[in-house]
């Protein structure tokens, strides 16, 4: 049947409305019509009143009709599997379908042939992939076959966020400079990078890591070198390499100069 006549049949006819699945899969072109929501309920399978649930067993039961009968002939060719057609566009299918957490599984196996193979207590308590012929309440034995799961695609490597660097040399200068300022001028850029880890290390208050290396900033440095064990005039607060490249460890900073 052609692939626009079953469009029209799912997506306008009455009773093909009552009986359409969600997706329509064209396995020779990879087309697809969508003719419901996925976590809406579909009615293309049996289900008898008072029953198993078989059209909405669980968050989503995703219905897909193939556009397959074995043995057809198409541009000449006969395909006797599903199995054996391009089955293009399978992959974007699979991928879609995994993303509403439908798992890569066929807990009834996956099919190989027309054997019908029907659980009621593995369709109730496991989710994965059924064929028409592993639903319970229901006597068709399609598809006979099915394309294996596509690998889902491993994910991009990240590349680490670069180490900012604090210069030595300019933050020494700001340091020296910027208390007698009046206001908070930010002199070096840098300064705000090394105030932060000072308020990590509880040393300095986050509403004072402004970028300006005032009194309190060198106090609060000062505090951190005495931490390290200097004293007298090498805990001035005028940052050194040492204690620098100390409190950069500890907070994912690279001294420089």
């Amino acid at each position: 049947m052609p692939y626009e006549t079953l469009v029209n049949y799912f997506g306008k006819n009455a009773s093909g409305k009552a009986a359409a699945p969600h997706v329509l899969w064209d396995p020779f072109t990879g087309r697809f019509t969508q003719f419901l929501p996925a976590n809406s309920r579909s009615k293309s399978l049996a289900d008898q009143a008072g029953g198993t649930r078989t059209n909405r067993a669980g968050k989503v039961v995703i219905q897909v009709e193939a556009l397959f009968f074995p043995y057809c002939r198409v541009d000449g060719k006969v395909y006797a599997r599903l199995l054996d057609t391009p089955c293009k566009g399978w992959a974007e299918l699979n991928a879609w379908i995994r993303s509403w957490g439908v798992p890569d599984a066929w807990p009834m196996g996956r099919p190989t042939d027309f054997t019908s193979r029907r659980s009621e207590t593995v369709w109730e308590s496991t989710a994965g992939w059924y064929a028409h012929a592993h639903v319970p309440e229901n006597d068709h034995q399609d598809p006979g076959s099915w394309p294996a799961f596509v690998s889902a695609p491993a994910p991009k490597p990240t590349t680490p966020a670069a180490k900012p660097t604090v210069d030595l040399s300019r933050l020494v200068a700001a340091a020296k400079t910027d208390p007698p300022k009046p206001g908070a001028p930010v002199s070096y850029s840098g300064v705000k990078t090394v105030e932060d880890a000072l308020a990590k290390e509880g040393l300095l208050s986050k509403s004072l890591a402004d970028g300006h290396f005032g009194t309190a900033t060198r106090t609060a440095y000062a505090t951190w070198q005495r931490r390290l064990g200097y004293s007298g005039t090498d805990a001035d607060g005028i940052p050194g390499r040492a204690s620098l490249a100390a409190l950069g460890k500890k907070h994912g900073f690279t001294v420089i100069n």
